[in-house]
């Protein structure tokens, strides 16, 4: 298993890497529930620090849950890998279909995708882009939110 699957499938570290690296998520209570080679589920609560005044859970939060979920399968294939890999979103559509008023779980099943992708950078030094799929079911299954995210990979040059 890779240092970073390692680091998100144990809550204590991933909550401190959160806390010092993405403090929004932290104090979110955004999770990760599952990460593997495949797929990645995220979940963000419907609670005070994640509610808009119209007592559903704000845009701002459901996607950060969402590009999580994409963007951990990314951080898969680039954490501590040498040569480094620039990783960067450079576009997100979004499709908001229902209004979240409890847990919010996003799932992206493109991990192989991402990594093909990531795999050509390496072998053709060339920057890559892939667009990614997650989406969003409340806890009851109902369809909340669909994202798509492209993500730019690019080895990194040293000077």
């Amino acid at each position: 298993m890779n240092s970073f699957l390692k680091l998100v499938n144990n809550p204590f570290k991933f909550r401190l890497f959160l806390f010092y690296n993405v403090p929004a998520a932290f104090f979110s209570g955004l999770r990760i529930k599952e990460c593997t080679d495949e797929k990645c589920i995220t979940s963000v609560p419907f609670k005070w620090l994640t509610q808009n005044p119209f007592k559903s859970t704000y845009f701002a939060s459901l996607a950060m849950a969402a590009e999580m979920s994409t963007g951990a399968l990314a951080l898969r294939n680039t954490f501590k890998q040498s040569p480094g890999i620039s990783i960067l979103v450079t576009k997100m559509e979004a499709q908001y279909l229902k209004k979240a008023t409890s847990i919010t779980f996003f799932t992206c099943e493109d991990g192989l995708l991402i990594s093909g992708v990531v795999d050509e950078a390496r072998r053709t030094g060339a920057g890559k882009t892939v667009s990614v799929k997650t989406i969003g079911r409340n806890e009851t299954g109902e369809l909340v939110a669909e994202f798509l995210f492209t993500w730019s990979f690019k080895i990194k040059v040293k000077n």
